[in-house]
């Protein structure tokens, strides 16, 4: 008799405990939907966030100037394999295998070919004069390499530029004009500069370029000379009909001293903190 008094209570306990649950998981969901869309309240009228967009490397920047200041000049510019063969590295600049001039390029070849990462970009210089006669006016920007200890002023990769200008009767003071405009438009004021002799296997006679900043110590910026006969002989020109003169310089180098850069190696470490500066 008491088990039908108790149950019906139990029920009746059990039916009011179910009511009082669902009204409580009610009561969580609405405060927790109510919650979620202040959250996530999107206001349409709100004008959006600009995305977060890339910028230039400093080293592209660089390589964009100087393109652009040497095409004002009526320079083309033309490009070329990264991996080179030994004749258009080496022979064909009148660096054959006995000169100690290869010496100063530790190289990096390739196992089981006469191939290699290229240690300069005179290779174009080769290839375009081989294709193409005078009289024109080239530079060829690009990436070299060279197996070599790294610290703050080298790495085994660095970018370079090599320019040369060919025609009748080109002379060392063309040479000089071109410089002297380039330098000083890219750092954008007068730079005291100054040559001096220098030695390249593939220019005769060779000079160094020194610049120099408000009365500091003189810095080498970069290799030039006329071109060398065999050179021209190696392409199939005649050496009594042309001259030419032919530089050479480092944009990473170039690009320490516009930005005030201590280490090269911060150009390739791909370091945020480093980049974004820029």
């Amino acid at each position: 008799e008491e088990r039908k008094i108790m149950g019906k209570q139990i029920n009746d306990l059990k039916r009011w405990l179910e009511k009082v649950f669902q009204k409580k998981e009610t009561e969580i969901y609405e405060k927790t939907y109510q919650d979620k869309i202040q959250r996530e309240k999107l206001d349409i009228t709100k004008p959006s966030r600009r995305p977060s967009l890339g910028h230039l490397h400093p080293l592209s920047k660089v390589i964009f100037r100087v393109e652009d200041i040497f095409q004002s000049l009526g320079f083309s510019i033309v490009e070329g394999p990264e991996i080179e063969d030994e004749y258009h590295n080496f022979d064909a600049l009148n660096i054959p295998k006995d000169h100690p001039a290869r010496d100063q390029w530790d190289t990096f070849w390739l196992e089981g070919h006469r191939k290699l990462l290229r240690t300069h970009t005179s290779p174009v210089q080769v290839r375009y004069m081989e294709k193409h006669y005078p009289p024109f006016r080239i530079i060829a920007p690009g990436r070299c390499f060279r197996h070599e200890a790294t610290d703050s002023s080298h790495d085994v990769q660095f970018y370079q530029l090599e320019g040369l200008m060919v025609d009748k009767n080109v002379s060392i003071a063309n040479f000089k004009a071109v410089i002297e405009n380039f330098i000083n438009d890219f750092f954008g004021k007068k730079i005291d500069i100054r040559m001096r002799p220098g030695y390249f296997p593939f220019t005769e006679p060779s000079f160094e370029i020194d610049l120099r900043f408000q009365k500091g110590p003189w810095l080498e910026i970069l290799g030039a000379g006329m071109v060398h006969p065999n050179v021209f002989r190696a392409v199939g020109y005649e050496p009594h009909n042309w001259q030419g003169f032919a530089f050479g310089l480092g944009l990473d180098r170039l690009a320490m001293l516009k930005y005030n850069i201590k280490d090269i190696r911060l150009f390739y470490q791909t370091d945020l903190r480093f980049i974004q500066q820029f």
